[in-house]
C-alpha cells in the first residue's frame, strides 16, 4: 500500500476518533463550565465571570441533601444486597458440575435482556397487594432483582478464575463451603467484586424510571427523580443551578470509583496463597 495512501487512512481514523471525543467532552465540559457561569445557556462558552452562587442555590436539605441521602440509602442497600446475593448465586454455579448449571445461566441471560419498562405495570400492582409500594425497602428489592441476573453472570466468570485446589487445601483443614468461599474465594477475586459492585450501584444511581414508579412521598425522592424539578416545573430552565446539580449528583459514582480503582486494575492475588 502507496505510503499516502496508509497516511490518509491514518487521518481519517484520527479525525473520526476526535470526532467520538468530542461527543463525549462537549456535554462534560458544559457541565463544568455552566455550573460556575452566572448567566448560564445551552451554550458551551468560557464564563465571563466565576460564581458559586448556582451551588449556593441548591445545597438545600429540599433540593440537593435530601434527596442525595435517599439515593445513597436506596442505591447502598441495593448494591450490597447485589453483591451478597451474586456470590452466593455464582458460587454452586462455578463450583459444581450439574445438567442445570447452563439452562440456569441461559434463563439469566434472557432475564439480562428483560426491559425494565415492560414489567413495571405488574410489578406496581404486586407491590400495591404485598404493601410495599412508597417504601423504601421495597425499592432496594426491586433494585437489587433487576441487577442480580447480571451481577451472578459477571461473578461465576470472575469466580471462574480462581483455582479450584486453594479451596479443596483448605478442605482438607476442616473448612466448610461458606468459609472457603468467604476467606478464600472472595478475597481472591477482587477485581471481579470491584466490577460486579460499581456496575450495579452505577446502573441503579441514574436509574429514573423504578423510584419515579415506586416511590410516591416527595421526601423519599432520590436525586435521580429530583433532578426532573429543574425542567419546566419552575418555569424556565435554570441552566447554572442544573449544571451545579449534576457535578454534586455525579460526585458518588466518581468516588465509588477512586475508592476501587486499585482493585480493578489489580490481579488475582495468587502469588501468597500458593506459597501458603
Amino acid at each position: 500500500m502507496p505510503r499516502n495512501r496508509r497516511r490518509s487512512r491514518r487521518l481519517a481514523a484520527d479525525l473520526a476518533l476526535l470526532v467520538v471525543a468530542a461527543a463525549f467532552v462537549l456535554p462534560l465540559a458544559w457541565v463544568l463550565l455552566s455550573a460556575v457561569d452566572p448567566h448560564a445557556d445551552l451554550r458551551v462558552r468560557i464564563p465571563d465571570g466565576v460564581t458559586f452562587a448556582n451551588f449556593d442555590a441548591i445545597l438545600t436539605p429540599d433540593i440537593t441533601y435530601t434527596p442525595l441521602l435517599n439515593s445513597l440509602i436506596l442505591c447502598g442497600g441495593a448494591t450490597v444486597l447485589t453483591v451478597v446475593c451474586a456470590a452466593l448465586a455464582a458460587y454452586p454455579l462455578s463450583r459444581y458440575r450439574s445438567r442445570f448449571n447452563r439452562p440456569f445461566l441461559l434463563s439469566i441471560l434472557f432475564a439480562t435482556s428483560l426491559p425494565i419498562t415492560a414489567i413495571m405495570v405488574p410489578v406496581y400492582a404486586l407491590f400495591v397487594r404485598v404493601d410495599l409500594i412508597d417504601t423504601m425497602q421495597g425499592t432496594i428489592l426491586f433494585f437489587a432483582a433487576s441487577q442480580l441476573p447480571f451481577a451472578i453472570w459477571l461473578m461465576k466468570n470472575f469466580m471462574d478464575g480462581v483455582p479450584k485446589e486453594l479451596e479443596e487445601a483448605a478442605w482438607t483443614d476442616g473448612a466448610g463451603p461458606a468459609q472457603s468461599l468467604v476467606r478464600i474465594v472472595l478475597p481472591l477475586m477482587g477485581p471481579g467484586l470491584a466490577v460486579v459492585t460499581v456496575f450495579a450501584f452505577v446502573m441503579m444511581w441514574g436509574n429514573f424510571f423504578v423510584p419515579f414508579m415506586l416511590l410516591l412521598s416527595p421526601d423519599q425522592m432520590p436525586a435521580s427523580v429530583s433532578i426532573n424539578d429543574f425542567f419546566g416545573n419552575r418555569g424556565m430552565v435554570a441552566y447554572g443551578q442544573l449544571a451545579a446539580f449534576s457535578v454534586i449528583y455525579s460526585t458518588p459514582v466518581i468516588l465509588l470509583y477512586v475508592l476501587v480503582a486499585r482493585r480493578l486494575g489489580g490481579g488475582f492475588a495468587l502469588g501468597g496463597a500458593v506459597k501458603g
